[in-house]
């Protein structure tokens, strides 16, 4: 069995900062705290980001969209169906909210409400993520056969259905918020179909 690389300092950096703020915001995510969650000096957050703390976040937010698209991906594709497939999305999230002991909602969340009209750059990341994110329903809606301007409304309901939903189970550390919404948002994607 091959050894996995460990992750460079600049990849430990990104990762610990985008956990941080996925729990903490970024207000509450100091650049202190960053290095010694990724093992690293501050010196070196500096060297890989001159750009301070807002570099940082655009690179936390970057990573997150990445691994959240990757999760939304997989699970989108896990149906033929894209109905069942978003059903299929909410009950994963659902698992990972719950085993992460309710602590990782979505990794962009606390960031977005706490940076819109006060940090543009992080604001501008957090807008591209969620794009990212909607622009992943879309194409699979469009794959399925729906049109253009279908997909992207439903697309649209779903992300931001979801993004209230895992919210919400978080709160009452419930994985119910998510699998009724996506049996919900099943059943209007069902309603959509030709």
């Amino acid at each position: 069995m091959a050894n996995t690389p460990q992750p460079g300092t600049r990849e430990r950096i990104v990762r610990a900062a985008s956990l941080l703020m996925q729990r903490q915001g970024y207000e509450g995510t100091g650049i202190k705290q960053v290095a010694q969650e990724a093992r690293a000096t501050l010196g070196s957050v500096y060297h890989f980001f001159p750009g301070g703390k807002q570099a940082v976040g655009v690179a936390a937010v970057q990573h997150a969209d990445h691994e959240f698209a990757e999760l939304l991906s997989a699970s989108l594709s896990e149906e033929a169906d894209p109905a069942k497939a978003v059903a299929v999305c909410a009950r994963t999230l659902a698992h990972h909210l719950r085993d992460s002991g309710w602590a990782d909602g979505c990794p962009i969340s606390a960031t977005a409400l706490e940076t819109t009209g006060r940090v543009p750059a992080i604001e501008h990341a957090v807008a591209q993520a969620f794009q990212h994110w909607r622009d992943l329903v879309a194409d699979r809606l469009r794959e399925a056969g729906f049109p253009e301007g279908d997909a992207d409304d439903l697309a649209t309901t779903v992300i931001s259905t979801l993004e209230g939903a895992e919210l919400t189970a978080q709160v009452f550390k419930s994985e119910t918020p998510l699998a009724v919404a996506g049996e919900h948002l099943a059943r209007l994607i069902d309603s959509y179909k030709r």
